[in-house]
């Protein structure tokens, strides 16, 4: 199934192998997806901010500018979900991608169908087009506009990625309710069956930063150990 004219997700690949390069861009533009492929991170960064894409899957190896620098660079100044490509079963490498501020990672060698998927539930996110478009979720002073991709705690708009909306939303839907990692990853469906407990983790860690949290005694998003994490109704 190809993507219509007006939906077309564009796609920026930071990638110094130009054979890879060639060959995942060529699959992806087979299925419909608009794909600009960069050889190191300094274009990467310039081209990011210059082309504003859906989605930008980037090397974690790479010439000069490595992907993490990339990665922190751009969480600075845009939102846009990034994908980090790292080295397959190296858990280290994807954990250090999502803290430096990774919505997912995808291990070398891939499949093509899977990073296929990948990106296309990234772009669905980013364009508020994933779970139930419903109205404003309300936890307390959290307020959560599924079809804006916005979220506010106490006025104060919380600059999140487009995973970390998602998995907030998620939270937020069902606050109260103690969710389970596996049962997280699935409901964000980020990571599917490569999916580590740890990628939660981070992603909670990165969401209690935002909420001003304190992660020693959080007040809203609450650890349940053994077991996973509820978003505290308030009282």
């Amino acid at each position: 199934m190809t993507e219509g004219p007006q939906t077309a997700v564009s796609v920026l690949y930071v990638e110094d192998d130009e054979r890879l390069a060639r060959l995942t861009a060529r699959y992806l533009e087979s299925h419909g997806l608009r794909v600009t492929v960069v050889p190191d991170g300094t274009a990467g960064i310039r081209d990011a901010l210059r082309l504003h894409p859906d989605v930008i899957l980037l090397d974690l190896m790479l010439p000069g500018v490595d992907g993490m620098e990339v990665c922190r660079r751009l969480r600075e100044r845009i939102d846009t979900p990034i994908i980090m490509v790292t080295a397959h079963g190296e858990e280290s490498d994807r954990v250090l991608g999502l803290e430096g501020g990774a919505d997912d990672y995808i291990g070398k060698p891939f499949s093509s169908r899977e990073l296929l998927a990948r990106i296309r539930a990234q772009a669905r996110r980013a364009r508020g087009q994933a779970g139930p478009a419903g109205r404003a979720v309300v936890v307390g002073s959290l307020r959560i506009e599924p079809q804006a991709m916005r979220a506010t705690l106490e006025g104060r708009e919380l600059g999140l990625t487009t995973y970390e909306f998602t998995l907030l939303r998620i939270l937020a839907e069902r606050a109260g309710r103690v969710l389970g990692r596996e049962q997280l990853i699935d409901l964000v469906r980020g990571s599917a069956e490569e999916s580590f407990d740890r990628s939660i983790d981070v992603h909670v860690s990165h969401l209690r930063q935002k909420l001003g949290d304190d992660p020693r005694n959080p007040r809203l998003l609450k650890t349940v150990r053994g077991v996973g994490y509820m978003l505290a109704v308030a009282e």
